[in-house]
């Protein structure tokens, strides 16, 4: 079997259904008819590349993943205000 080449616009445009349209990359190796790992492979290679850059499913992604890491800190800070209020309040005479 030969192996299937893929020209350059056709990988970019691979990479803005994901980016841009917020298809998965199951959604688009489907769709294109290519493997799921060659879809990855573009979105990582090409995806910083101009008008490849993540609007819809992509800026979701990422604001989700820092508002998780934000909220582990707040969670944190949280209960070292909790210990230090029960430590205060023991030492009263």
């Amino acid at each position: 079997m030969a192996r299937r080449r893929f020209t350059r616009e056709f990988k970019l445009s691979a990479v803005q259904l994901v980016n841009q349209q917020g298809y998965s990359i199951s959604e688009a190796a489907r769709s294109l008819g290519v493997g799921a790992g060659n879809i990855r492979n573009w979105v990582e290679k090409l995806g910083s590349e101009a008008g490849a850059e993540p609007s819809g499913n992509g800026k979701v992604q990422a604001e989700l993943a820092r508002l998780r890491k934000e909220n582990a800190r707040l969670v944190m800070e949280r209960d070292i205000l909790k210990k230090a209020a029960a430590f205060f309040a023991r030492e009263q005479p």
